[in-house]
């Protein structure tokens, strides 16, 4: 199995503090009970009313649409529950109900920022899909294509020798998000619904490299992030790194593993 690009690799990853960059195991790092960004991002933090993420970075919600449309994650057995009680309510004037399992936000809006103190957006999955758009800096996307149907599979040959022989693997996806579009940095991307993604800042550094670790002189990833239908925490969870294990080969569970969040 081929090892994962260099930029995935957590001892070339520019940005190490202790806030928020977990290692792999051979790594130990400590969090601090105060986190100090440079001027420049604590005003934009404050100018945008940004607070800290449970997936890393800052965001804040900036729209979320008052139209309710019919949750289209449910199961079947949900589906069939909600048209019941909606034949039984036939005539009554009862509104949707935006805490209800049954109807969504057709889209919700927010900013997003990655920083040098808080540099990672651990891997986690929505249901919903996901637009976003670049507003500055730059960083890379890591995208587990977990739903995709074409998967890689190792042979048996790979089992007889201590692989991972046998069991089908996921897509793994990476790319750099920045203005250089003419070295194909994306300006806007999708994730569907169902795919896991990571994220982590790069350096502005000459020639689109990652440049210098000196944080002091480094700037910020700010994006925006569509949802549709509109995010809601019951339509969102973390990747765990017995699951990355079940997707991924051994030697890509180790390599990605300092993006998983840690309990």
């Amino acid at each position: 199995m081929p090892s994962l690009p260099l930029s995935l690799q957590y001892s070339n990853f520019p940005f190490k503090p202790g806030a928020t960059a977990t290692a792999t195991t051979t790594t130990t790092t400590t969090t601090p009970t105060h986190i100090t960004e440079s001027p420049h991002l604590q005003t934009l933090i404050q100018t945008l009313n940004l607070q800290p993420h449970i997936e890393g970075g800052y965001f804040v919600e900036t729209d979320r649409n008052a139209l309710l449309i019919p949750n289209p994650f449910l199961t079947p057995q949900e589906q069939q529950r909600q048209q019941q009680q909606q034949q039984r309510g036939a005539g009554e004037q009862v509104p949707p109900d935006a805490g209800s399992e049954s109807w969504r936000n057709a889209s919700t809006t927010i900013f997003y920022l990655l920083t040098p103190q808080r540099p990672l957006g651990r891997f986690h999955r929505n249901k919903a899909r996901t637009v976003h758009t670049l507003h500055s800096g730059r960083g890379v996307y890591v995208v587990l294509h977990v739903n995709d149907d074409v998967v890689l599979q190792n042979n048996d040959d790979d089992e007889r020798e201590g692989g991972d022989g046998g069991r089908e693997k996921v897509r793994i996806e990476s790319f750099v998000v920045g203005r250089d579009v003419a070295k194909g940095e994306k300006l806007q991307w999708i994730v569907e619904g169902g795919k896991y993604k990571a994220s982590f800042l790069l350096d502005v550094g000459e020639g689109g490299g990652l440049g210098s670790t000196d944080c002091a002189e480094c700037g910020g990833l700010l994006i925006s992030e569509t949802v549709v239908p509109g995010f809601d925490y019951r339509d969102h969870d973390f990747l765990e790194m017995a699951r990355l294990e079940e997707l991924v080969s051994s030697e890509e569970a180790k390599e990605l593993e300092w993006l998983v969040r840690k309990e």
